[in-house]
């Protein structure tokens, strides 16, 4: 079976495609399948095109020359890892404080480019301090995942803290606002603020110990294979080791820096969006042990840009879960840099329901984005045109046991231009009223995102039980 595990932040997302090892797949039925052996690794690095592709050897260099290069930048002790040419396939060279090189020598191609160059001349591809953060960060993520190429494991040696010349203003200045969580971690690491971990054991080694007083820059920040920690707007639940509170100060400024969506209006209808994603790619509905949920990340655009687990089920479960190929792709949408981003509570929940919600509620009561058709006889006209547009095509006896509320908009046409469910059996029975139908005949898709351009006349419409239609100017949300 080809198993695909992606690793993403805002600048960077690692892919990695492999199989899982059928002698060992056995011992974790109950678990996400295992990658085991890896046959191909892509990097996709924001403002870079195409990616850097290869194979184990090079994925386990890159592995080795960021971590050691992230070490010996943020502690300026040299490190041998970042810069070994005889042996590795790819190294770092410090250009500037805020310019790194990375490079990638020939047995590694760079997709298309590697015909023009006859796989010879080496990559060289200059970072800022932003997108080499967001490339610790993934590699963090994969170390943090125990069912791919569990068999791999990092050593690190730890920094003395009197052999640096960095201090904690120095983070503030050497970390901006696109840095994640984990890296955040690892900058202290480096600057001897916390004990540097022994990175994930291979799994035969039963026997190594870890000195109880160390805590992982993985295990800080808590991330899950797939889904990223929301680099630019979402803090770290309040489960952080006592290990890492030195640095818990400077996280929560950095994060209050950073720009977050909270119009009710804007979130309302970015809320939408995120369902009208997720829902229709959700598939296994069935066999959850308990509700899953996350904490979302989403672009003003609706791109969905990292999420996080909030409990240990949906942590095991994500592969259950269509979040990790609706992640946002850097290479194809470009870098999330000091955007607004909204926080989003998303549940899959036992009984196969999808609930989207703000992470921090509704501050006000939200309105209707886009210009709006106001002219009372227009809204008249038009109010009994969606009426006899619905009723045409509503028949049937109805199952469901409530009045099913939902916002409609029409052009100046009377042509459904959006719809909205307002209440949860509205969003349960909405295949018993015509509106998707309708919807699908005119747009080719049921949750084609609403044209804002045109102005709409907006209503509330009401399927009741009995069969009665009933519709009314919109008054807004209640």
């Amino acid at each position: 079976m080809n198993i695909q595990r992606k690793y993403s932040l805002p600048n960077c997302t690692l892919l990695l495609e492999g199989l899982s090892d059928a002698t060992r797949a056995v011992h974790f039925q109950e678990m996400r399948p295992e990658l085991s052996i890896l046959v191909n690794a892509e990097c996709y690095l924001s403002g870079n095109n195409p990616p850097l592709v290869g194979g184990r050897e090079f994925f386990e260099s890159l592995v080795r020359a960021v971590s050691g290069y992230a070490q010996e930048f943020l502690s300026s002790v040299p490190n041998p890892l970042a810069h070994n040419t005889e042996s590795e396939l790819v190294q770092f060279q410090k250009i500037h404080s805020n310019r790194h090189r990375l490079i990638v020598h020939s047995d590694v191609q760079k997709s298309a480019e590697a015909k023009s160059n006859n796989g010879k001349a080496p990559i060289q591809i200059d970072l800022n301090s932003v997108q080499l953060f967001d490339l610790v960060e993934a590699v963090d993520q994969f170390f943090a995942d125990s069912q791919t190429l569990p068999e791999l494991s990092l050593e690190l040696q730890p920094v003395g803290k009197g052999s640096g010349i960095a201090s904690q203003a120095f983070i503030k200045q050497a970390v901006p606002a696109g840095v994640g969580v984990s890296s955040l971690a690892v900058c202290a690491l480096a600057f001897g603020l916390i004990p540097v971990p022994q990175v994930r054991q291979p799994q035969q080694q039963t026997n190594s110990t870890t000195p109880s007083n160390t805590s992982s820059a993985a295990d800080a920040t808590n991330p899950t294979a797939s889904a990223s920690p929301i680099a630019n707007a979402i803090p770290t639940p309040t489960t952080t080791p006592t290990a890492t509170s030195a640095v818990t100060t400077d996280l929560e400024a950095l994060l209050k820096t950073v720009p977050e969506i909270t119009d009710a209006s804007q979130l309302r209808a970015l809320n939408r969006q995120v369902y009208n994603q997720i829902n229709p790619d959700w598939a296994t509905r069935s066999g959850l042990k308990e509700d899953l949920v996350y904490r979302l990340g989403v672009a003003a655009d609706g791109a969905i840009v990292g999420y996080k687990a909030t409990n240990k089920e949906a942590n095991q479960a994500i592969e259950k879960t269509p979040l990790p190929k609706l992640l946002y792709n850097p290479a194809k949408r470009g870098g999330i840099n000091n955007e607004p981003i909204a926080q989003f509570r998303v549940v899959f929940t036992q009984q196969g329901v999808l609930q989207v919600s703000p992470w921090r509620g509704y501050a006000n009561t939200p309105q209707v984005i886009g210009a709006k058709i106001t002219d009372a006889n227009a809204v008249k006209d038009l109010n009994q045109k969606l009426y006899d547009t619905i009723r045409q095509n509503w028949s049937g006896t109805p199952s469901f046991p409530q009045n099913l509320k939902y916002r409609v908009a029409v052009n100046k046409d009377g042509t459904i231009a959006d719809y909205e469910p307002l209440n949860q059996v509205a969003f349960d029975y909405f295949r018993e009223t015509p509106l998707p139908k309708i919807f699908n005949a005119l747009y080719g898709s049921n949750v084609a995102p609403p044209n804002t351009k045109q102005p709409l006349a907006h209503y509330q419409v009401l399927f009741q039980p009995n069969g009665t239609l009933e519709i009314t100017p919109w008054q807004g949300y209640r």
